[in-house]
């Protein structure tokens, strides 16, 4: 009877991990985000405007700026260890990014966590990208047009740097390489 009630608070922990102002991240505090449902949102590129530079120190301790990226599209990936549906969306992230191979750069933003948290989840998943760490959410913030308010979100940019695309929650590869297709020439 203990194992049952163990399993079922620990299956609700992940249900909420990402429910709104619930979830608590690995640094301590509340998210203060939701749990996206898998919609997308493409940008016309008559609509599109230029993403915010994005600069801060990487996971690895390096200092990156996405003005590196420029030239191929970029998508960018919003992400906790503490999120459930950022595990599962992880191993087609993987595939993604194998499939597309150096045509398309990838950028994760870790948020309210822990480095040596994030670390372990980018070795459990063999996430071969660079991720910014965001422990406060700041970076986030920086987005004005489609905003990345779900975790996991993907916002896509297009290879002249403009917003493109949205995903609020898990992307799988297929729609990622759909995604990708409709945005680039």
């Amino acid at each position: 009877m203990t194992r049952l009630l163990a399993a079922l608070a620990a299956a609700l922990l992940l249900l909420t991990a990402c429910s709104p102002d619930e979830g608590e991240g690995a640094a301590g505090g509340t998210t203060g985000f939701v749990g996206g449902d898998g919609t997308f949102t493409i940008v016309p590129a008559d609509q599109r405007v230029e993403a915010p530079v994005l600069e801060g120190q990487t996971l690895a301790g390096d200092d990156l700026s996405t003005t590196e990226f420029q030239g191929k599209p970029l998508v960018i990936n919003v992400w906790g260890s503490w999120c459930a549906p950022c595990r599962a969306e992880a191993p087609e992230l993987v595939k993604a990014k194998e499939e597309l191979g150096d045509d398309v750069s990838f950028l994760g933003i870790n948020t309210r966590d822990t480095p040596a948290a994030a670390q372990a989840f980018e070795r459990s998943f063999d996430i071969t990208w660079p991720s910014l760490n965001d422990p406060d959410g700041m970076l986030l913030l920086e987005f004005a047009q489609l905003p990345p308010k779900a975790i996991p979100s993907t916002v896509v940019l297009d290879e002249q740097g403009r917003v493109a695309a949205r995903v609020l929650g898990e992307v799988s590869a297929s729609t990622l390489r759909g995604i990708l297709e409709d945005v680039t020439p």
